[in-house]
């Protein structure tokens, strides 16, 4: 039976494809885009086990054609429209209210329809806000998205939740915090890429790496991991929660993250912050307790910042992808 994976060509949902084809099982990826030459050479070991689906999740026919003709295992639900400039969400509002929305209620309809066990959804830590960085995301604590996106995240939880209640199948959401990793890159979904991103292009390309004054997640999840947790909430024999931290959950520090880059890139250069830049990395948001992911699936996350870093490097060097 397979496992419906939208937004399987991007970043994180294009890694969940890639470990269920490893564990055996067929996908259906349903995107509006078909997949690049990274993304088939990433998973050229599996390919036969993948049927890569072009379809729009706003349109209702075209993701029930993906699906015609199969029973289908479950649906995790990815595909969304990352918007993180205020500029870009003034100028495409209704577009991310469309995708993240109307596609994620379209998703659910076609898991009425066919029948799955369970739904997961994809959401994001930013449903949770600006927090304070030394205290811990906890899922049932009060949230305040802000952005449009994160509060089109926090409704698709609310939808998940309520529509699994009403048709008789089980929803969870699993709030990503921190990504990195393979199959980061610009899309026409996703256009503002992470820290990571942009420090693991330049220790490849020689290029040295200026501490920017930011806000970011206070703990980091490399992309397998992400795929792990998120597949470990679809096959967990019970759930005892709506929602749940996708996280390693470990506030990772600015000394922590250069000292791995300099042990995977000896040599590398740092341009530390100037007083007037401000604070550098490591000051948003506190990491996402994974308590409840833990003990309701068995989930550990396996990469640590040193070996995440250095699996981030080395798998950009073998897809020669240094952009």
């Amino acid at each position: 039976m397979p496992v419906i994976v939208t937004g399987g060509t991007g970043f994180v949902a294009s890694n969940v494809v890639k470990v269920l084809a490893e564990q055996g099982r067929e996908v259906i990826s349903i995107d509006i885009a078909p997949p690049d030459e990274l993304l088939l050479a990433y998973t050229e070991s599996v390919r036969g086990m993948i049927t890569w689906a072009q379809a729009d999740i706003l349109n209702m026919s075209s993701i029930e054609e993906a699906a015609s003709g199969k029973s289908i295992e479950g649906i995790i639900h990815a595909a969304v429209y990352t918007v993180v400039l205020e500029d870009l969400e003034k100028s495409d509002s209704k577009r991310i209210f469309d995708i993240n929305l109307t596609g994620t209620v379209n998703m659910l309809e076609l898991a009425r329809k066919v029948g799955v066990k369970r739904f997961v959804y994809v959401s994001s830590g930013g449903v949770y806000g600006e927090t304070p960085p030394e205290i811990p995301l906890m899922e049932d604590m009060q949230l305040d998205p802000t952005s449009l996106y994160s509060v089109t995240k926090y409704a698709s939880e609310l939808l998940t939740r309520r529509y699994a209640q009403l048709h008789g199948f089980e929803g969870a959401s699993g709030r990503l915090s921190g990504p990195y990793g393979p199959m980061e890159r610009q899309t026409g979904h996703r256009a503002v890429m992470s820290m990571m991103y942009d420090w693991t292009g330049k220790a490849i390309r020689g290029e040295p790496i200026k501490i920017e004054p930011r806000r970011s997640s206070g703990d980091m999840t490399y992309a397998l991991d992400l795929a792990a947790g998120l597949i470990a909430l679809l096959d967990a024999p019970k759930l005892n929660h709506s929602f749940y931290n996708v996280s390693r959950g470990i506030m990772v520090t600015q000394n922590e993250i250069v000292e791995a880059f300099r042990s995977a890139v000896p040599g590398i250069e740092f341009l530390q912050p100037t007083s007037e830049d401000g604070v550098g990395i490591g000051s948003g948001r506190g990491p996402a307790d994974n308590t409840r992911l833990r003990e309701d699936t068995g989930f550990n996350a396996e990469y640590d910042p040193a070996g995440g870093i250095r699996a981030y490097i080395e798998w950009r060097r073998r897809y020669d992808f240094t952009s």
